[in-house]
């Protein structure tokens, strides 16, 4: 049954912005980061789609995410998850051969405990905290998280495959903590590598970092918001990524109304005129953004329209003047541009947010439709 409101993802377009983003890495090999349902995408299709571009590694941030993709047969590449908690499965997670995340010398002891139980040992990223002041070890805090890791891969329950830290303002050319932070991860780098470790990958650059930062490359890199054609740095355009998905719904009704008329919760938006008002069926249940209220446009018979007053649950109105339009006729509210319809990032400029929020909060109520040659169809959430 064909939903009244679908996300229709290209994964063509998601394989060909990890190619394009693979000739920005100059030889580094790519994690495309697909946590939290791929920014919206869809996990499993959103992945295949990116491993099909080219890149090497997976990156998710919680363990089920991971496990998620190996129960769905993601087999044969390194998958990593990046936030590391305490109580995970992690004794499941070294069973299907996910990498983990170590920030700090307890967790490592934890990993090496479930390594045990596993009865192999953990592939480990050691996170380093070089400024963003958010996960990994900072300052002293490094050089026991490096001693407790090798001890732990001495006593053969830890191998030290990476390490990795986040940067804090990649997305802001010119930032002065972003040489920082470059400084200091090379410094930790080099504390590591002193007291003995080999790491196969170091990894420091995510989507605006990938794109505009060389000198950050390492061994890898991970993009995130780029792998699904959103640039990360709006302000030096979109470095020819293309926007994989694209939202629209089916017109619920259209009616005619007098001048003077109300509209939606709260009576915000007063018709001038008499007019045609169209019922668009999604709303802030599926991840249309309520505060766009009066202010997000939407494309719809050919024209840009605006959302009339308040975004409701599960509906919001348009405007329309004196144009027509009929039921089940349908409504772009956001995609590439190509047709004229507002894009994600108009959106987000709209609402003085980012284009990941746009795309990660559309809820599983709508379904994803995919095209492309790794599309298998519709699925919800």
């Amino acid at each position: 049954m064909r939903s009244p409101a679908e996300a229709r993802v290209d994964l063509d377009a998601i394989s060909a912005n990890i190619a394009l983003l693979r000739e920005r890495a100059g030889g580094a090999e790519v994690m495309a980061m697909v946590k939290a349902e791929a920014y919206g995408h869809g996990l499993v299709p959103a992945a295949r789609a990116a491993l099909a571009g080219g890149a090497t590694w997976l990156g998710v941030a919680k363990v089920a995410e991971a496990l998620a993709l190996r129960a769905a047969g993601v087999t044969g590449v390194p998958v990593l998850a990046c936030v590391g908690v305490p109580g995970e499965p992690y004794d499941r997670a070294i069973a299907e051969g996910v990498d983990l995340t170590a920030g700090a010398p307890w967790l490592v002891e934890e990993i090496a405990a479930a390594a045990e139980r596993a009865g192999r040992p953990a592939r480990v990223h050691l996170k380093a905290d070089t400024g963003m002041s958010r996960g990994g070890a900072w300052g002293a805090e490094w050089p026991p998280l490096v001693d407790a890791a090798l001890a732990a891969e001495a006593a053969g329950t830890m191998s030290v495959v990476g390490l990795m830290s986040h940067f804090a303002c990649a997305d802001e050319p010119g930032h002065p903590s972003v040489a920082r932070q470059l400084a200091v991860f090379r410094e930790m780098v080099e504390h590591a590598e002193k007291a003995g470790v080999r790491p196969e990958v170091r990894h420091l650059s995510n989507s605006a970092a990938a794109l505009t930062l060389p000198d950050a490359r390492f061994d890898l890199v991970r993009p995130g918001i780029a792998t699904y054609g959103l640039t990360p740095v709006p302000q030096r355009g979109t470095f020819g990524l293309r926007p994989a998905m694209t939202l629209v719904a089916d017109t619920a009704l259209v009616k005619r109304v007098p001048g003077g008329s109300g509209v939606s919760y709260g009576h915000t938006y007063i018709t001038e005129r008499e007019t045609n008002l169209a019922v668009v069926p999604a709303g802030y249940g599926d991840g249309i953004p309520r505060h766009g209220s009066s202010l997000l446009e939407v494309l719809a018979g050919g024209r840009r329209r605006r959302i009339a007053g308040r975004v409701c649950m599960d509906q919001f109105v348009i405007d329309l003047g004196d144009d027509e339009l009929a039921a089940g006729d349908e409504i772009v509210l956001f995609g590439p541009g190509d047709r004229g319809e507002p894009t994600a990032q108009e959106w987000a400029d709209a609402l003085g947010t980012i284009s990941y929020e746009i795309v990660t909060r559309i809820g599983s109520r709508v379904p994803r439709v995919y095209t492309g040659q790794t599309a298998g169809g519709s699925v919800h959430g």
